[in-house]
């Protein structure tokens, strides 16, 4: 009988300690980082992220994930309104190293910026959005089941377009140029996100979220992430968390 109960005790200890258990759960949530989103009215975007709108928010640097990459920074700022969620992306760099000139292609192979939006845990669906400093766009809905997923496109997407635009700094905005820097700012209408739950959100409502960068200059790679995640981009269950709050 004692054999059978420390038998069953230590099962259910080893269970609690593969599984997580509350505790390590609790250590997770409290080690996410996490991110107020405050609430302004509608603007027009331009690529430069120069209306008064995004005083509300401060940058949040993101964190290099290779020692040895680019000496660049990257930041980012959120906003949201009634209608959508503004994106201002803001990058040190020295070269456009972007050549695709069409929407849906493969942009991450080249520089770019990435939005990753879960709004609802309750199902492995997410949100992935890339813009290039050449102002080209991969908007796809992702859904993710033990790591199999798989990208897809939003359909009648004119009817749902993006507001979007992007900016260089000390140089021009063409591919090859050598430049200082770039940015992106996006304007994402919660239309776009159908059928997603917890959409659109108020004050209250959390969002789990990721903010990437990759550039590939002179044929190195060199990758930025908010929260940290492994080798890929698609561990959902490691994003970070959105906050919206009122006025």
């Amino acid at each position: 009988m004692t054999r059978t109960y420390l038998t069953v005790a230590l099962a259910s200890s080893l269970l609690m300690a593969t599984t997580g258990g509350p505790r390590v759960e609790a250590r997770v949530q409290a080690e996410r980082p996490r991110l107020t989103v405050k609430l302004v009215d509608d603007f027009e975007v331009t690529g430069k992220g120069d209306h008064a709108a995004w005083q509300q928010a401060e940058w949040t640097a993101l964190r290099k994930r290779q020692p040895d990459g680019h000496p660049y920074d990257s930041r980012f700022k959120v906003i949201y309104s009634n209608t959508g969620i503004y994106f201002l992306m803001d990058g040190t760099d020295r070269k456009v190293t972007a050549t695709i000139a069409e929407d849906f292609m493969d942009l991450w192979t080249e520089d770019v910026f990435e939005v990753f939006l879960w709004p609802d845990e309750r199902y492995p669906v997410y949100f992935e959005y890339e813009i290039s400093p050449l102002n080209k766009e991969l908007p796809i809905l992702i859904p993710n089941f033990g790591g199999q997923f798989l990208g897809w496109r939003p359909w009648h997407y004119e009817r749902k377009l993006t507001r979007k635009a992007t900016s260089t700094v000390g140089g021009p905005k063409e591919s090859g140029a050598a430049i200082q820097g770039w940015r992106a700012e996006i304007f994402m209408p919660y239309t776009l996100l159908r059928p997603l739950q917890n959409v659109p959100p108020k004050a209250g409502t959390r969002w789990r979220a990721n903010f990437y960068r990759m550039d590939h200059d002179d044929g190195k790679s060199t990758q930025w992430d908010w929260a940290p995640v492994g080798p890929s981009f698609h561990e959902y269950e490691k994003f970070g968390e959105l906050l919206f709050a009122g006025r």
